[in-house]
């Protein structure tokens, strides 16, 4: 069974930088597409970056030039560095990665982490 963890979450002032890490265990052949998303109280949850299996990435207008979504596929880790970070990215973030694992081509959601940007 896959399982998605995350880390690297908390409280940051403006301005300040995070880098998020979503672990992935269990019986992994590949990590193709993968997105972080993030749900503030009162909001739907929206796609924050995302990645494809061939590495094209798509940010929201929000992130684009503070965010930047990776993978280390050695350690089967994706990763999203913040940068310049605002109130407004206040939210717990959630990642999403598709995964070939014994059944096939499978997603998986982490159990999301809180990131608070306040002074």
């Amino acid at each position: 069974q896959v399982r998605l963890v995350e880390s690297g979450g908390g409280l940051v002032q403006p301005g300040g930088s995070l880098r998020l890490s979503c672990a992935a265990s269990g019986i992994i052949f590949s990590i193709n597409a993968m997105g972080w998303y993030r749900q503030a109280p009162g909001k739907q949850r929206e796609l924050v970056a995302a990645s494809t299996s061939g590495g094209t990435t798509n940010y929201a207008d929000s992130a684009k030039g503070r965010f930047t979504i990776s993978r280390d596929s050695a350690k089967n880790t994706v990763y999203l560095q913040m940068n310049s970070l605002k109130p407004e990215d206040t939210a717990v973030y959630y990642c999403n990665v598709n995964i070939m694992t014994v059944g096939g081509l499978r997603p998986y959601w982490g159990q999301g982490i809180q990131v608070t940007v306040s002074s």
